[in-house]
């Protein structure tokens, strides 16, 4: 199915604009189709397909909810607010909801009652009935108090009961805070926060009586049981309809109930439906919940939002994610089958007396990447996202994983495993917490956890009872047996001096110099991330997949150097390259990797301080230095040295990023040409672009395994295409192509995506306010020293200006031939400020579950920024785009960019032009360079009158907003 319209997006947008209003209701029936003319009470209006319907006589309190344009909405605030009189003109459908009680008749109400409509999720509303004398508007605004409303009150000697629904029911369902009486309400508080989602749980056919209340179970879905509680209460749901039958008291209640959209109507069974107090919900395109009784209580939930008189269409179950609540339990094809390796496990655990067993998904060097070797988490669980954790007890299993893998978790779990959408330290342990008996040791292996991280476990568990308990004995490794694969065999190589920014020499006296001049003066300084050694000493292998680096540890002393390392892997020219200044202080003495930790144990017997970046170094080699003979920082001086390119290593990167751009325009290229004839799938093409990099001269491959996402996949962040999930590409479809490439002169990584076809209206404006995201940052201008943390919202502003967001960072630095995600620059909180010669990526994106994904990625260079006034200090900072391949002007809504935008985006093509242009012509790829000049066409500047116009205009509805929150506040 094809991604929604428009039209489909405004509407859910539109429900998102009623939770700022406390809704006018007129004193007589609700307007229809813009009549001001009066329907009775007990019909809801005909336009809005989401209804709760009473049987006759059952006294109980119907709410009917409708959703419309937001013109309609702004009207509806001018005739509230500022009178008829002044409102427009045109006739308005308001944005409503309507409450009605026996008890309360029309002409008897006051002049307006408010009933609170509040968000459930992306995806719904909320009504409640009307609520107390005072209630919050918004916050910015200020508060309305909206008139009292007569109900019924207790009679003498009743004592109102608080109402509480049931603790199980997710907090959105649950409605207000409110004691209820008999006759109506009594007081009711404002509703609760709304929180970030709600699930989607299709009813099951199926009949449940129970004298003290019966659970509904959703079929699918993660959402647990929901309960329908009430004495003698009998449910009947079955083809999207549910019956209750109140019991002894004639009440019953109905909580969060969540049904598939459909519209059949079946009788209800015998016996159900009979009676004053028998209620019929109707489960259509707008599931709902609420209680019939004379204890007034009902809200109505919208798990998708409805527009006025259209019928939606019943939504495909999703066959490629599990379906843990489905009898049997469904799994894709993707999914591996854990039961046996969990048992192993587990058997390996009691033999340790072990209660809970922790799994990371890093190596012993904190890498982000690791070898096959290394990937305990994923022969474990199946999961092969880059980011997780696992816990393991005698009878439970979870993954924690972050928004980038979630669907991604759910197409390679089996059901033994709970999926945590979360990756913090304190989730985890209260987790454990709560499956972990008092008394119960919980393990790990202490050379794949970094300090920080062990000590963050240790603070979970403090005072609980559990206890944190390392075993240097790797138990997935013991259970994997022989099937685990080999060590690594291949060269360890030197690079060649012309592409190095310095010699490994030059290197390790600057990194000395730091060490002598450090105030604590460090006798040793221990690097533990394979990108530190590896940069250090302009070496390189093939130990983890696309990243050229090799298994090692350094320790470096202001007189010698160990380097921990499979010496007979290295090449002739690389040892000569490391042993040439033997004897001396820059002689490199080589020891076996296994060595490491007893030669580091044995130096910090002595008169000593080591150095070292705690996010890199694990626990199980920290634990061998003694406390007061370290000098901890968060990264080490050499990670620090590698994030600011010199000159060389600069220029370096650029022709790297001109030979890439290069094979990039000719995939982009055959996919124009090929896409059309349907005979490429996602899998085919993350090959191609593959092999149209390793043409490119200095080429060593991908830095990273392609990204080719067609449709729905490219809604996974980070999707990589397989002979089970590949889909064909299609002109009806966006598809994100996220590559990159190995260079002996650089590494390079961008995301370009695409359509060919007729994007939809939302598609289009997605996409180009991710492109407004990339370009807002991209040409900033900021102070030095400015944490990436504090600018990355510049990227993210156009999509909040609409209400959208992503779930991943905004960008990630960028190595010289190492790794395509390098610490620690970027824009999170944990990287270090900016500087002149770094390099990261700029990555804003759109992911619509289900559907699409959008992602626009380039790498920039931090550089100096030529300011009008600038001062005698340090210069202020801006970005030099690397990437050089122009954007889908199909997908480019030019009208929603800005004047200062477009002369960005003309400039950047120029650029693209004068850098990408002659390296066509002189691989002489004639096609490829008239299809260049054709994609980067200036985009025309709005002329002087336009400008002067769309400016008047926003002054005019800032004015309109103006008058609007005045009255608000009045």
């Amino acid at each position: 199915m094809g991604p929604p319209s428009l039209a489909g997006f405004k509407s859910r947008w539109e429900v998102i604009l009623g939770n700022l209003l406390w809704v006018p209701l007129p004193e007589q029936g609700m307007p229809d189709q813009g009549s001001r003319g009066a329907r009775p009470p007990q019909e809801a209006p005909q336009n809005c397909p989401c209804k709760v319907t009473n049987t006759p006589g059952a006294p109980s309190l119907s709410v009917t909810v409708g959703i419309f344009s937001g013109y309609q909405i702004l009207s509806a605030l001018a005739s509230a607010f500022l009178g008829p009189q002044r409102a427009p003109s045109r006739p308005a459908r308001v944005l409503f909801a309507r409450a009605h009680h026996p008890g309360l008749s029309h002409a008897a109400a006051p002049q307006k009652l408010f009933v609170p409509v509040t968000i459930v999720g992306s995806f719904g509303v909320a009504a409640v009935p009307p609520p107390g004398p005072v209630l919050p508007l918004l916050g910015a605004v200020g508060a309305r108090t909206p008139p009292s409303v007569s109900l019924p009150q207790p009679q003498p000697g009743e004592n109102p009961k608080p109402y509480q629904p049931p603790s199980s029911l997710h907090p959105a369902a649950r409605g207000p805070a409110a004691t209820v009486v008999e006759g109506g309400w009594h007081r009711t508080s404002p509703p609760p926060a709304a929180p970030t989602t709600l699930g989607w749980a299709p009813l099951q056919p199926g009949f449940l009586s129970s004298g003290g209340g019966a659970v509904i179970k959703p079929a699918r879905g993660n959402m647990r049981a929901r309960n329908v509680a009430g004495p003698g209460l009998q449910a009947h749901y079955a083809s999207h309809q549910l019956f209750l039958q109140g019991g002894d008291h004639g009440r019953s209640r109905a909580h969060g109930l969540r049904g598939t959209k459909g519209t059949a109507q079946p009788a209800p069974p015998s016996g159900v439906g009979a009676g004053p107090q028998a209620m019929r919900m109707q489960l259509g395109d707008c599931p709902a919940a609420m209680q019939p009784s004379r204890w007034i209580a009902a809200w109505l939930l919208l798990l998708q939002a409805c527009t006025p008189g259209r019928s939606q269409q019943a939504a495909s179950p999703r066959t490629d994610i599990r379906d843990c609540s489905a009898d049997p339990p469904y799994l894709p094809p993707t999914a591996t089958n854990t039961t046996a390796r969990l048992a192993a496990l587990r058997d390996a655990m009691r033999v340790h007396s072990i209660h809970a067993y922790i799994v990371p998904s890093t190596d012993a060097h904190m890498s982000e990447y690791i070898a096959e070797r290394d990937s305990r988490l994923g022969w474990l669980t199946g999961f092969t996202g880059s980011a997780g954790t696992v816990v393991v007890t005698r009878d439970r299993a979870a993954l924690w994983t972050d928004s980038r893998y979630w669907t991604q978790a759910e197409r390679q779990l089996d059901c033994n495993w709970e999926l945590q959408r979360t990756t913090w330290i304190k989730s985890i342990g209260q987790w454990i917490l709560e499956w972990v008996p008092a008394g119960g040791n919980v393990s790990l292996d202490p050379f794949l956890f970094s300090i920080d991280t062990w000590n963050s476990y240790s603070q979970a568990l403090q005072g609980s009872g559990r206890a944190l308990v390392p075993i240097e004995t790797n138990l997935v490794d013991q259970v994997w047996g022989d099937q685990r694969p080999p060590p690594a065999s291949s060269e360890i190589y030197s690079l060649p001096a012309e592409f190095t920014g310095s010699s490994w020499q030059e290197k390790v006296s600057g990194i000395r110099q730091q060490m002598e001049e450090h105030t604590r003066s460090p006798t040793a300084l221990l690097l533990s991330g394979l990108e530190e050694t590896a940069w250090l000493f302009n070496l390189r292998g093939d130990d983890i997949p696309y990243n050229p680096v090799f298994y090692s540890y350094t320790l470096l002393t202001r007189t010698n150097i160990s380097l921990f390392v499979d010496e007979g892997r290295l090449t002739a020219e690389a040892r000569q390259s490391l042993r040439a200044g033997c004897p001396g202080p820059l002689c490199v003495e080589l020891h076996n990797y296994s060595q490491a930790r007893a030669h580091l144990q044995r130096y910090a017997q002595g008169n000593v301080t080591v150095w070292l970046g705690t996010e890199y170094t694990t626990y199980g080699l920290y634990g061998v230095i003694p406390q007061e003979k370290l000098l901890e920082d968060s990264y080490s001086p050499v990670m620090l040295a590698k994030a600011v390119k010199n000159s060389k290593e600069q220029e370096l990167l650029r022709a790297a990023h001109v030979r890439d751009a290069v094979a990039v325009i000719q995939y982009l290229l055959w996919l124009e040409q090929t896409v059309p004839q349907g005979q490429v799938d996602e899998f085919l093409g993350a090959r191609h672009i593959d092999a149209l990099r390793w043409a490119q001269q200095h080429s060593r491959g991908p830095s990273f395994e392609s990204i080719s996402a067609s449709g729905l996949n490219a809604a996974l962040a980070h999707y990589s295409p397989s002979n089970t999930t590949r889909r064909k590409l299609s002109v009806d479809e966006m598809y994100l192509v996220d590559t990159g490439g190995q260079y002996l002169d650089g590494t390079t990584d961008i995301t370009r995506t695409v359509h060919w076809g007729t994007p939809t209206p939302l598609q289009k404006e997605a996409y180009t306010r991710v492109l407004m995201g990339n370009i807002d940052l991209s040409r900033l201008i900021f102070p030095p020293n400015t944490a990436g943390g504090n600018v990355e919202a510049f990227a993210r502003r156009a999509l909040w200006d609409v209400g959208l967001n992503y779930g991943h960072g905004t960008g990630h630095g960028i190595g010289n031939f190492l790794s395509v995600h390098e610490w620690p620059v970027g824009f999170q909180s944990n990287n270090v400020p900016l500087a002149a010669g770094m390099f990261t990526s700029i990555e804003p994106g759109y992911y619509r579950d289900g559907e699409f994904g959008i992602r626009i990625e380039d790498v920039a260079l931090v550089v100096e920024a030529q300011t009008k006034h600038p001062t005698g200090e340090e210069p202020f900072l801006t970005f030099e785009m690397v990437s050089l391949v122009p954007y889908d002007r199909n997908l480019i809504d030019v009208s929603l960019l800005s004047q200062e935008q477009i002369k960005y985006l003309n400039a950047y093509y120029e650029t693209i032009r004068a850098r990408v242009g002659p390296e066509l012509q002189r691989q002489q790829l004639e096609e490829e360079y008239r299809w260049l000049q054709r994609n980067t066409e200036p985009f025309p500047l709005a002329s002087t009158a336009t400008a002067a116009a769309a400016t008047l205009g926003t002054l005019a509805i800032g004015s309109l907003l103006s008058v609007l929150l005045a009255g608000l506040q009045a």
